[in-house]
């Protein structure tokens, strides 16, 4: 057999041997997809000596079920992974999970698995290769995003929204491989997908090129041509999925199931390859240390330009952020009598964070006047800071994850909270991986007003509370947010901020808010007959109504909690503290809000949806006042 094919058939056994080994796993794209591999082996510039190098080549692989195979090429390559971890395939703590996963296994740049995500992400790399190469130079930021995608990516539509800001950025350093085989779980991809996709891409404005994918040489001819493009570039590559496969070649029965011993065996014997288990040939060895070695000659080559260039200590600065150069804006009663948004001052806090960091970047999904998101010293992207996302939430969030991951990037993205059920798969993945991306979701509650029940959120909240590592913040003023914001930017999480559109009183210096326990005591008494816990706007709610009670000799403390999350990790001596055992706890929220059971006897939320009004009117008709939550909480407790 010719050596390429003998390199395709170490991949292909390798993720054969793992897939038969765990009785799970996602054969037939392994086969379908080893050829290909084996040539953009040849192309890829990867030092796994050095893995975070800034300048490698970035794989994603979008079909994250295509595990097997990527795990196979990173062990090939050198990287982190053993035979004993590939024998580990899908097993309990192991490197190589059924879906690649960022932080678990050496070489895997992003968590991938739902389909259309890692396009996205490759878009997103992409997007992050262009801004470091305008911040740093052509000749230190030059590398290639290379994306495998299949029929299941390219149906999902933030795939479509991703390619098209590819395609309007003209992001040459993006070369996607659509593994075309015409085949999805239920079958033939014809009884529910019949599109043109080569002029779909050529409408997003990519260069599309269909070749053989089991052909060497048009592979070969491909990647060149596609390394050279002006424009972003598609490969339509024509494979079999599961090739070689014998009887199970071609059909939708090798797509996620093992082949099974026997079949495996006589695939092998076919294939003239050694019955053994995870057989690797002693050229292949030779031929990816080879590879290796080119990469590894490729970062050598570049640290030398790194050191001879002006940039270096803008690298330095990118790659090491300090949060302590930042001058946050702080906000009086004086200055503003009839109070602030938290969307307004949330606009100048991200202003004084973008003056003091030049790796802060961000945008709105075509909200930025409504969203408070420009950054007003810095150009649009390519050439600057702010992002121009137009109307794609879900891809928005994809991307930002992939410039969080880049690493000289924090990213920032926003929207309307209601339509964060458009990106919340995205916040998924970024709250598995632990990224630092930072949500402003501003218009949050029946505040909203006339734009009516459709523009009110209501469950979003529970729903990201719900979310592990994500970290929600929802200040209840001004001051009270930049107080979240300096305990967010010192967080490894993916952190949301949770805005209002309508103004709310001035309440405090932020120097006198404790956030970092996600609740603190804002008013207090002698003799506590009843706690009030609030967040946000229902904070200056709760204030006013602590007001009336006290009117009646009911004693009232007042507890801001604008990080649930953070109140859930706290150890019972400060809950004791915090909420007096024995003393009724009411909590305030206009919105859901059934998660406050944990720390309150009762909650004064949203059962229903809301209607159009102005907020004010809103927040009347559903009992958002402070006559009926006294009114509420007489009932509630006996002095």
């Amino acid at each position: 057999m010719d050596f390429e094919t003998k390199i395709s058939n170490t991949l292909k056994f390798l993720s054969l041997d793992m897939i038969e080994s765990a009785n799970s796993g996602h054969p037939g794209v392994a086969m379908g997809l080893a050829d290909f591999l084996t040539i953009l082996s040849k192309h890829i510039i990867l030092n796994p000596k050095e893995p975070k190098w800034l300048n490698r080549d970035r794989l994603v692989f979008s079909g994250g079920h295509a595990s097997a195979l990527i795990y196979s090429f990173l062990h090939l390559f050198g990287f982190d992974i053993s035979l004993d971890d590939l024998k580990r395939f899908r097993k309990l703590d192991s490197k190589t999970p059924g879906h690649p996963e960022y932080g678990l296994t050496s070489g895997i740049e992003i968590t991938t698995g739902p389909l259309g995500q890692g396009v996205a992400n490759a878009v997103g790399f992409a997007m992050a290769g262009k801004l470091g190469s305008n911040l740093l130079g052509s000749n230190l930021i030059n590398h290639k995003v290379y994306c495998f995608c299949g029929d299941g990516d390219l149906e999902e539509g933030i795939s479509y929204e991703a390619c098209s800001l590819a395609g309007l950025h003209q992001l040459n350093n993006l070369i996607l491989i659509y593994d075309s085989n015409n085949i999805t779980i239920e079958g033939s991809t014809n009884i529910a997908f019949n599109e043109d996709i080569k002029k779909r891409f050529i409408s997003q404005g990519f260069i599309v090129k269909e070749i053989d994918g089991h052909n060497f040489d048009e592979i070969d001819t491909a990647l060149n041509l596609a390394k050279k493009s002006k424009k972003p570039f598609l490969i339509i590559s024509k494979t079999k999925i599961a090739k070689g496969a014998l009887e199970l070649e071609g059909s939708a029965k090798s797509h996620g199931a093992p082949l099974g011993a026997d079949l495996l065996k006589r695939v092998k014997k076919s294939a003239k390859w050694e019955e053994s288990n995870f057989f690797i040939p002693q050229d292949v060895k030779i031929a990816f240390e080879g590879f290796r070695e080119s990469g590894n000659m490729h970062y050598q080559i570049w640290q030398q330009k790194l050191e001879k260039s002006s940039k270096k200590a803008l690298l330095d600065e990118l790659l090491n952020p300090s949060f302590n150069k930042v001058t946050f804006p702080s906000f009086s009663k004086e200055k503003f009598p009839k109070g602030l948004a938290t969307r307004v001052s949330n606009g100048e806090i991200l202003n004084a964070i973008s003056r003091a960091m030049k790796g802060f970047i961000g945008g709105s999904a075509d909200l930025a006047p409504s969203n408070n998101t420009a950054l007003k010293d810095s150009d649009n992207f390519p050439n600057g800071a702010n992002l121009h996302f137009g109307i794609r939430e879900h891809s928005m969030g994809a991307i930002t994850n992939a410039f969080s991951l880049y690493g000289i990037f924090i990213p920032f993205c926003a929207t309307f909270f209601v339509f964060s059920d458009y990106l919340s798969p995205s916040i998924r993945i970024a709250a598995i991986s632990h990224l630092k991306v930072y949500y402003i979701f501003t218009h949050d509650s029946i505040g909203v007003g006339e734009d009516g029940a459709t523009h009110q959120p209501i469950e979003h909240l529970s729903h990201f509370r719900a979310m592990p590592n994500l970290i929600t913040f929802r200040p209840a003023d001004a001051n009270e947010n930049v107080a979240c914001w300096k305990i967010a930017l010192s967080l490894q999480n993916p952190c949301a901020f949770i805005l209002s559109r309508q103004n709310l009183p001035i309440l405090k210096s932020s120097t006198n808010m404790d956030c970092s326990k996600g609740a603190y005591i804002l008013k207090d008494s002698k003799k506590v007959d009843v706690i009030l816990l609030a967040s946000g706007s229902e904070v200056s709610l709760a204030l006013n109504s602590a007001d009336l009670l006290e009117k009646d000799n009911i004693n009232t403390r007042v507890i801001s909690a604008p990080s649930y999350d953070l109140l859930l990790k706290q150890d019972k001596a400060f809950l004791d503290k915090l909420f007096i055992p024995n003393v009724k706890v009411i909590a305030l929220e206009a919105s859901r809000g059934l998660e406050w059971y944990k720390f309150a006897n009762v909650v004064i939320g949203m059962d229903g949806f809301g209607v159009s009004g102005s907020g004010s009117e809103v927040f009347s008709k559903f009992g958002f006042t402070p006559s009926n939550i006294a009114k509420i909480i007489k009932q509630n407790i006996k002095i």
